[in-house]
């Protein structure tokens, strides 16, 4: 009975992993990861070749990042991230990843910079939740992430991921799971994969600086 029991289990489970796969296929979710990840892909390499070319003809990055972390302090370029991060993503984090990179304990920067990026978002997933409150500004920004929030309610935490990993806008997804009202645990355990992305590009990114 209890072999039974098992056998039935694991074939339900099956069933169940089936007709998930089916449901994304159909939704496209495949083919939207798969352009996403290329995009990611792509981005990363033109960044790294456009640095690289700067550096060799033009610029010296290793100079200016010097410069920067001499003559700024860090409490300035965190505070200044975590402000980019919440508002849409100003800059690009490689950036800051770069300027890490020059301190003298790049790890543990970059883990303040994923910390930042991490709150970042939490933070524009609490504004998203409070715009119901200014219903002209809700429906607006609503309107202008729409694929990101129709995205969000198609595939929920696997967006949340996307949009952690691959070049989305982190907080603007955040800003549409705070719209909403996507459960606030899954969104922080999701979004949890934003400190891997820091730690994959720090590897590419610490080779070059």
């Amino acid at each position: 009975m209890v072999q039974n029991s098992k056998v039935m289990d694991t074939s339900m489970a099956l069933k169940k992993l089936q007709l998930l796969n089916r449901y994304y296929r159909i939704t496209q979710f495949y083919s939207f990861l798969k352009k996403v990840a290329i995009k990611g892909g792509i981005a990363l390499l033109v960044f790294a070749s456009v640095l690289l070319f700067l550096e060799y003809f033009f610029l010296d990055f290793d100079y200016l990042l010097n410069t920067l972390v001499a003559s700024h302090s860090a409490t300035v370029v965190i505070s200044f991230f975590l402000l980019s991060e919440t508002v849409l993503g100003l800059v690009p984090p490689e950036l800051f990843i770069a300027w890490a990179s020059k301190s003298a304990t790049p790890w543990f920067f970059l883990f303040v910079l994923a910390t930042m990026s991490y709150l970042g978002g939490l933070i524009a997933y609490f504004i998203g939740s409070q715009l119901f409150l200014i219903p002209a500004v809700k429906n607006h920004i609503e309107n202008r992430i729409a694929q990101h929030i129709n995205n969000l309610r198609k595939w929920g935490g696997f967006f949340v991921f996307i949009g952690a990993m691959l070049p989305l806008p982190h907080s603007i997804v955040s800003l549409a799971c705070g719209l909403i009202k996507y459960d606030i645990k899954h969104y922080l355990l999701w979004a949890l994969f934003r400190y891997l992305r820091f730690v994959i590009y720090a590897l590419i990114i610490f080779q070059i600086f």
